[in-house]
């Protein structure tokens, strides 16, 4: 079967490109301030979605709720695209792709590598491939960071104190100096695989680092932080923004190989050299 073909985020204006980039952070910051100001002293788990360990609180809906709220305001022919909610549909050909807590299980124990992800798209981001990110803003509480960007414009990270810088991956080729981000599934049975691949990454590499946040890990690609990320069992609104911070700071992020799009099946991402290196490894 053959692939889906990835619509051009570019034949958006660039003028609107902006706009939307700039609409994606405060809807991010917005519900960022939500999640963290009002996280509760004694925050349970409200239910489950996959499996046991995968848990959904009342802040992740809360979060989605005032999300689509605005959107609703602000954008209301644009599809929505939610973790908690699912699909809304728009009659725009954009969709926002949002995920109102990504790293729920670090927010849980109030650790602070979580953050709010919101990305528009073209094309459906339903179908793997199918889709392309417009504009995104992965913001993380905790830190204060915003990490930004829009198709075509490059990607930047915006600091508490209001400092910009522009973000540019590492140049890193070489595997044993490369140092790598992964994330684990929240079924039992498929970290049994996933464990096997850590055990023989490992000593090839300068070090592994598991945050427990795709969208987070994806900026710290496109910062430089890390080399190189690559996760199993990723969606649409965990990769979105961050992906396009990535791709927009020089660097590259596909599936198993260069021809696969990034999804469930596999990410990776990283500067150019550290990640064809990963991926002849992996």
């Amino acid at each position: 079967m053959p692939l889906p073909t990835s619509p051009d985020p570019l034949t958006i204006p660039i003028g609107e490109r902006a706009e939307l980039e700039a609409l994606a952070i405060r809807l991010a910051e917005e519900a960022g301030a939500l999640v963290r100001d009002q996280r509760p002293d004694r925050l349970g788990v409200q239910q489950t979605k996959s499996t046991d360990l995968d848990v959904v609180t009342v802040m992740d809906q809360r979060s989605e709720q005032l999300l689509r709220e605005r959107l609703a305001e602000l954008r209301p022919d644009d599809g929505v695209l939610g973790e908690e909610e699912g699909v809304t549909a728009g009659s725009s050909g954009l969709t926002w792709v949002v995920d109102p807590i990504d790293g729920t299980v670090n927010y849980l124990y109030d650790l602070p590598g979580y953050a709010v992800s919101v990305a528009v798209v073209v094309g459906d981001p339903t179908v793997e491939g199918a889709w392309a990110p417009v504009a995104g803003a992965v913001h993380v509480p905790r830190t204060g960071e915003t990490f930004h960007a829009h198709a075509g414009g490059g990607a930047r990270v915006r600091l508490a104190g209001g400092l910009c810088g522009e973000l540019s991956v590492s140049d890193v080729a070489d595997l044993g100096a490369t140092l790598v981000a992964t994330g684990f599934a929240y079924d039992r049975e498929v970290r049994v695989g996933q464990a096997e691949i850590v055990a023989r990454l490992l000593p090839q590499v300068r070090d592994i680092r598991r945050l427990g946040a795709a969208a987070v890990d994806l900026c710290h690609v496109a910062a430089g932080r890390v080399d190189v990320y690559y996760e199993r069992g990723c969606h649409a609104w965990d990769i979105a923004a961050g992906m396009l911070c990535v791709t927009e700071a020089g660097g590259v992020v596909t599936g198993a190989s260069r021809e696969q799009p990034p999804g469930e099946s596999l990410v990776v991402a990283g500067g150019r050299g550290a990640h064809q290196t990963l991926l002849e490894h992996l």
